[in-house]
């Protein structure tokens, strides 16, 4: 990989980061119905007729026939072919969960019917792949062979041998959550499809079982996985974490005991959490079991109960700042935990803060930290400040979610995004012939990935949108299943929100209203002439007083109204006394930013800027037109 450019220099971002700014805000029912448009693009098998992406075709149609069992179906985790079932099963539990805590507000937005499609697509392939109590197929294809060749799904020629996990090879993590998973879509499918929902409840008790009968690591028998998806949190959380939501699925004292019985010695009430995802669910499960305790299920098992409580409580603690030991968050305030795909972390905790927001203020209670408490509202502001970082307002102005805003990643580590689609050009892309001819170039995938969150920016809020960067531009279901239930929220305003009542999904209704769109802030043009195939069009977003100063924040549009390809521009920026993101500067003059050379007809970029001052004199020193 290239080295990374730090794209901000440091006086600028002082400047900034000392100002509590705040930004314009966002269409969360947009980013919403993208978001949920990704999975179409991750499915694997026979698509259906209401296929919204259309460069998709069918792809995988073998996929299990070796083995004697049909494997068609299902999604493929990330840029990637493969089909690795542990956070497949993952992304199906919070996809399920966020329509079981936001269901009427996904509803209320037109887009329930969408995320019930998007959970069914993967509990289909559930059902298929669990063809006996104690049998499990685990992943379809090899990460080692698929990442030797660069195809679209359509084209693939790599090994789709199956792989499976039973009682001589044990895999209780993979079978914990898969169950987890069946569990909660069977609560979603509860009123609409009760017949669907009783049995994908009969597959969780039977894999439950199997995770707790036959206990191991699944990556031991499955070693295939170990590089890409290594269990390394072990199956006790999955354990946990299964039973929480077969207990939330069946009311089964059995489960509710389990829980009890077991928190101490699997770790549900020891450890203390700085992070929740495909691999480590004791956050999820301590949210959950605080859930349960709130609404005056724990019975007997109370002070077990709230010492998962303690738990998650020091977990949003540690997200909000006020715990004894903090999250680590960039200059901008993005969580990060690592450099390789850190927005999986940035999404899944800034759900849970979000449901247990909910909870809090559904009991009257507050969160208690060591720096003191916290309103139920500040814990969702925290949230709803991580998804707006997400949406574009960060340092770079950047967009994480791939067709959202207008600068946004175009160079995703994406095999299908990235090669022209097969219905475009049915020509046959060989297994090396996608890299030569597809993955090194330096343009704009084909094929937008609509919705897609990619990895996004480093400890220091950069980013580079190279397609050989797949630390930080290689998407992920997991990234959006959580955003569902944010977004669903966060669309839907403040309302009354009463998270600890019996759960009812409602069922989704064949025509739904949609949401009135905000209203657009207004557009200043500034020195854009009607012979200038270039227009500039500028407006303040946000203000903020601080030390007896205020402070603008400006974003800058700058548009090609030409039939041809812009190249080559130069802007001339006076009047500007703060720092500015978006472009790239080169002596006296401004031109595009590094991870942009050109731009197309019709297309826009994006720039923004602070400072306390009226709009920057902004206008075109030169370009040329190709």
């Amino acid at each position: 990989m290239e080295k990374l450019t730090r794209l901000v220099s440091m006086a600028p971002l002082f400047l900034l980061f000392s100002l509590p700014f705040a930004f314009a805000g966002h269409d969360y029912g947009q980013a919403l119905s993208k978001s949920i448009l990704f999975f179409e693009a991750q499915r694997s098998g026979y698509l259906p007729r209401n296929q919204r992406i259309t460069w998709r075709a069918n792809s995988g149609l073998n996929d299990g026939k070796a083995s004697g069992v049909d494997l068609v179906g299902g999604y493929y985790d990330a840029g990637d072919n493969v089909k690795f079932g542990l956070p497949m099963a993952f992304t199906v539990t919070m996809m399920s969960w966020s329509i079981i805590e936001y269901g009427k507000q996904l509803a209320a937005n037109g887009e329930l019917r969408h995320a019930m499609e998007a959970v069914k697509w993967g509990t289909d392939y559930f059902i298929k792949a669990h063809p006996q109590p104690y049998v499990l197929y685990g992943e379809v294809g090899d990460g080692n062979s698929d990442h030797y060749c660069w195809q679209r799904p359509e084209d693939m020629t790599t090994d789709r041998r199956a792989y499976k996990i039973d009682p001589s090879n044990p895999g209780s993590d993979l079978a914990g959550e898969t169950a987890a998973a069946m569990a909660a879509a069977s609560i979603v499918f509860r009123r609409s499809n009760p017949a669907y929902s009783r049995e994908l409840l009969r597959h969780a008790y039977q894999l439950f079982d199997f995770a707790d009968k036959y206990r191991g690591k699944y990556d031991g028998s499955i070693t295939v996985a170990q590089k890409y998806y290594g269990s390394v949190s072990g199956y006790n959380d999955e354990l946990l974490w299964a039973a929480a939501w077969l207990y939330q699925a069946s009311n089964n004292e059995f489960y509710l005991n389990y829980l009890g019985k077991n928190g101490d010695s699997m770790g549900g009430t020891g450890w203390a959490m700085s992070e929740f995802g495909w691999d480590v669910k004791y956050a999820g499960v301590q949210t959950l079991v605080a859930k349960f305790l709130m609404q005056g299920k724990a019975g007997q098992h109370a002070p077990v109960f709230e010492r998962y409580h303690q738990k998650a409580e020091y977990f949003m603690c540690s997200l909000v700042g006020k715990g004894s030991r903090n999250i680590q968050k960039t200059p901008g305030g993005l969580i990060f935990r690592q450099r390789w795909n850190n927005m999986q972390f940035v999404t899944s905790a800034s759900f849970l803060a979000t449901v247990y927001s909910d909870y809090l203020t559904s009991s009257r209670g507050s969160l208690k930290c060591s720096a003191g408490n916290v309103a139920p509202s500040q814990l969702l502001s925290f949230a709803k400040s991580q998804v707006d970082y997400l949406l574009g307002d960060n340092p770079r102005a950047t967009s994480y979610m791939v067709g959202y805003g207008n600068n946004y990643p175009r160079q995703v580590h994406h095999r299908g995004s990235s090669i022209v689609s097969v219905k475009v050009n049915p020509k046959f892309v060989a297994c090396r012939q996608g890299y030569a001819n597809w993955y090194t170039r330096k343009a704009s995938d084909p094929n937008v990935l609509t919705g897609a969150v990619v990895g996004g920016p480093d400890a220091y809020d950069n980013f580079a949108d190279e397609r050989d960067n797949y630390e930080q531009t290689e998407p992920a279901t997991y990234n959006n299943a959580p955003l569902l239930g944010i977004l669903a929220r966060l669309a839907s305003g403040d309302g009354r929100y009463k998270q600890l009542l019996p759960v009812a999904v409602p069922a989704p209704n064949p025509v739904i209203a949609k949401p009135k769109p905000a209203p657009k802030p207004k557009l200043t043009p500034t020195h854009a002439s009607s012979s200038n195939p270039i227009t500039i069009e500028q407006k303040m977003t946000s203000s903020w007083n601080d030390r007896g100063n205020t402070y603008y924040r400006y974003s800058t549009v700058v548009t090609n109204k030409s039939y041809k390809t812009l190249k080559d521009l130069k802007l001339s920026i006076s009047k500007l006394y703060g720092p500015i993101w978006g472009l790239t500067k080169s002596g006296n003059s401004y031109g595009f930013p590094k991870w942009l050379s050109s731009l197309p007809a019709g297309k826009s970029l994006e720039f923004v800027y602070i400072h306390s001052a009226s709009p920057a004199d902004v206008s075109v020193s030169s370009y040329n037109l190709a």
